[in-house]
């Protein structure tokens, strides 16, 4: 049996999913393409999936098949992929050795490109704040090319759980582009947490006052700021 009609009960119910609030009280979200797909499937967060008709893929799960036109409607993207899948958001777990913490990151490019840079330079956990771009939101899941299934990412209030990595004798790194030491000069630590803020304003204040470091990357003079995911980046490839 193929979809053909956008009116199904359930493909009305997946369209939603590309919704924030609508993703929150399912506790589900979408995922596009074959690469994406499997890799949800490998970390047993895949519930089903939408194939266009005449296509396959070899996982054991559920299948959906539907029309161009249904799929173009449940899709983000301007040619519709072969499959897309539903998925269980992702568990959160305890916080690891070595912490990243995002104080209002908002382009969902920069958040998908920092997520692939901590898996590559074995980061264990992201501290989201409240007012940083949604995970699930679909161009930061398509940035992050399956990376965010590989990484422990939590939302939370920051502060708190700074204070309480504090207490705990993490050492706490923060960007400072003005007044930082280079990184290449600052004491190096097997727990620490590293704090980086919004693409305009950077870190916060009151998030500052809780590092132990203030660091920054020596670049040209001519060059005032770096982009957030690059920075962080490099960063993470000194701390590592």
């Amino acid at each position: 049996m193929i979809i053909t009609s956008s009116d199904n009960k359930e493909i009305k119910r997946v369209s939603k999913l590309n919704s924030k609030k609508y993703r929150e009280l399912e506790k589900e979200f979408i995922v596009e393409g074959e690469h994406l797909v499997e890799e949800s499937y490998k970390k047993g967060l895949l519930k089903k999936i939408f194939l266009l008709e005449n296509e396959n893929i070899e996982i054991d799960i559920e299948k959906i098949y539907v029309s161009y036109d249904v799929m173009k409607k449940v899709s983000n993207l301007d040619t519709p992929p072969k499959v897309i899948g539903i998925c269980s958001l992702l568990k959160e777990k305890e916080v690891g050795d070595k912490v990243l913490v995002l104080d209002g990151v908002q382009d969902p490019g920069n958040l998908g490109t920092i997520i692939r840079s901590a898996v590559a330079f074995n980061i264990d956990t992201i501290i989201l704040s409240n007012d940083t771009v949604d995970i699930y939101n679909p161009k930061v899941i398509r940035s992050t090319q399956g990376m965010l299934f590989n990484i422990n990412i939590i939302r939370k209030d920051i502060k708190e759980e700074i204070t309480k990595l504090k207490d705990k004798n993490y050492s706490i790194y923060t960007t400072n582009v003005s007044n930082g030491i280079d990184i290449k000069d600052v004491e190096k630590s097997n727990q620490f947490v590293l704090i980086v803020g919004n693409e305009g304003s950077g870190v916060s204040k009151d998030i500052s006052k809780l590092a132990d470091y203030s660091i920054c990357i020596n670049t040209n003079k001519n060059v005032e700021s770096l982009n957030v995911a690059v920075a962080t980046s490099i960063l993470l490839y000194e701390l590592r």
